[in-house]
């Protein structure tokens, strides 16, 4: 973090759904623009800068499609970044738009993400041979599974497991009146029965294909305080982190990868947290598949390794549990890839913020938000709060 304090003002999403055949990405991408100006009370012409994140462009076939959407998004004129972090984009661009304002060197600034997937199959782009690299052949499920098996085999988890996060989460997400998948009635067994794609992971433990957009305004203490005076929430940035490493080399631990682990333990440190387990209220973490909910409790910190599933089957990780995660749905009910990770850290400020509805976690004071991407190894983070950082 810089010198100076930023908290995020206002957020905004469109709901999520398999299609948007109504907007174009430039019209969806405003929905969410608009949302989070009126959201913040500032207009365009507050907004000093905008970054930009989205998955790969093979994934909706269109190269560079900022570059026309700048007049629609409001960038003409100003700073224009486009952040790229795979899967993990979304809050990768958070962070870039973070790095902005505690750096001192604008007020104001729009960080918005994006994703039609509807428009080409990211399952397909997913699968060409790339240089050099072993080809997945199967899709993002296909490039998991194994690594979810090796978790379920090293930590004696039991099997039911994946099915009590599915059915968690998809419980949230039908309190989310944005999530694309409302299923009210899903439950453990429903999901236990659901058709198996690729051993060990099951239908309705496998995120959606989803469009849609999600943007955050973010700005400086003063700007953060005028709010509050003025009686409106702010969800002040703690702390952001940042950690990459390579797809493939001699002994990687694809299951608990050192990039999530270091960026996490940054993370804590930069935020003054000891114990993440008791100390954050509640976590948006990026799970896409449901295993991966006790393989990152354990990778970001928050339990002893080989132990994250003991705190899912205990019920602690649902709303009213010791640590509520995904209380908004999370990515099992949507997933419009280039900006799941940016919902992952709006949904957090929207919990310190109060603004979160129906699935609003009580006397959520610091919230966690984190993302993933590419083959596990790109991994983006923050911690927001109700209350001003004191460094």
């Amino acid at each position: 973090m810089g010198r100076n304090r930023a908290a995020v003002l206002g957020t905004g999403q469109t709901k999520y759904v398999a299609k948007r055949n109504d907007v174009t990405m430039a019209g969806m991408c405003r929905e969410a623009i608009d949302r989070a100006l009126a959201d913040a009370q500032v207009s365009l012409e507050d907004i000093d800068a905008i970054v930009i994140g989205k998955a790969p462009d093979l994934f909706e076939g269109s190269m560079m499609p900022e570059l026309a959407m700048a007049e629609a998004i409001g960038a003409v004129g100003k700073r224009l970044i486009r952040v790229h972090t795979a899967g993990s984009v979304g809050a990768s661009t958070a962070v870039v738009g973070t790095s902005l304002v505690t750096s001192g060197v604008h007020r104001r600034v729009l960080a918005v993400s994006w994703e039609k997937q509807s428009e080409s199959n990211a399952m397909w782009a997913l699968s060409i041979p790339v240089p050099f690299t072993m080809p997945v052949g199967a899709g993002a499920g296909g490039f998991f599974a194994p690594h979810v098996r090796s978790y379920i085999h090293n930590s004696k988890a039991p099997g039911h497991i994946g099915a009590m996060v599915a059915a968690k989460d998809r419980l949230n997400g039908s309190l989310n009146p944005l999530a694309h998948l409302q299923q009210p009635d899903i439950t453990v067994e429903s999901v236990l029965a659901s058709q198996m794609l690729w051993d060990p992971i099951r239908f309705d433990e496998t995120c959606p294909s989803s469009d849609g957009a999600c943007a955050v305004v973010i700005a400086d203490e003063a700007a953060a305080d005028d709010a509050i005076a003025e009686g409106r929430p702010a969800a002040w940035i703690h702390a952001t982190a940042m950690r990459t490493e390579p797809l493939s080399y001699a002994h990687r631990n694809v299951v608990s990868p050192q990039a999530g682990r270091d960026a996490s333990a940054a993370l804590w440190k930069a935020a003054g947290i000891t114990n993440p387990l008791q100390e954050i209220d509640t976590a948006e973490i990026y799970v896409p598949f449901s295993w991966f909910e006790p393989m990152w409790l354990e990778n970001l910190g928050f339990m002893p390794e080989y132990e994250g599933w003991k705190l899912t089957e205990a019920g602690d990780t649902a709303i009213g549990g010791k640590l509520p995660v995904n209380a908004s749905g999370g990515v099992l009910s949507s997933n419009p890839i280039g900006a799941s990770g940016m919902i992952r850290c709006a949904e957090a400020a929207i919990q310190v913020m109060g603004k979160a509805g129906a699935h609003q976690v009580a006397d959520a004071r610091k919230a966690f938000g984190h993302a993933y991407g590419g083959g596990s190894q790109y991994f983006s983070m923050w911690v927001v709060g109700a209350d001003k950082p004191e460094h």
